[in-house]
C-alpha cells in the first residue's frame, strides 16, 4: 500500500515564503508518486480560487500556479470549509479540481494507517 502524505497549508499570500514551501514540497511528493492531499486553509484558501496566484514569484522557487498545478494533477486538494465561508467561497468559485471539505474529513484522513501529516 502507498503511502499518504496529508498537507495542510495555513499560511497564504501573506507569507509567501512558507506558502511556496508547502506547496513544493507537495508538487515533490507527488512527483516522487506519493499520495498527496493539499488543505488549503485560512488564508491559503484563496489559493484554491482562479487567478489569485497567476504572477506570484518568490526568487528561487517554481511559479505558485505550477506547483499548484502538479499537485491537482495526481493529487487532491481541499479548502476548509470553514474557511471558504468566511471568505464567502462556494465550489463554483474554486478551480477545477479543489473542494471543499470540512474538518471531519481532515481528522479522517490523517488518522488513516500509513499517513504522514505536515503543517505550513
Amino acid at each position: 500500500m502507498q503511502r499518504r502524505l496529508v498537507i495542510k497549508l495555513v499560511h497564504g499570500f501573506e507569507a509567501p515564503e512558507i506558502m511556496s514551501a508547502g506547496l513544493t514540497v507537495a508538487a515533490i511528493a507527488v512527483a516522487s508518486g506519493a499520495n498527496v492531499s493539499l488543505w488549503l486553509t485560512a488564508e491559503a484558501a484563496w489559493l484554491g480560487v482562479p487567478g489569485r496566484a497567476d504572477g506570484v514569484t518568490l526568487e528561487h522557487s517554481a511559479p505558485l500556479t505550477e506547483l499548484l498545478a502538479a499537485v491537482l494533477a495526481s493529487g487532491s486538494v481541499s479548502v476548509c470549509a470553514q474557511c471558504a465561508t468566511r471568505r464567502g467561497l462556494t465550489n463554483t468559485d474554486l478551480l477545477e479540481g479543489v473542494r471543499i471539505a470540512g474538518a471531519a474529513s481532515f481528522v479522517n484522513e490523517v488518522l488513516a494507517d500509513d499517513v504522514t501529516a505536515l503543517v505550513y
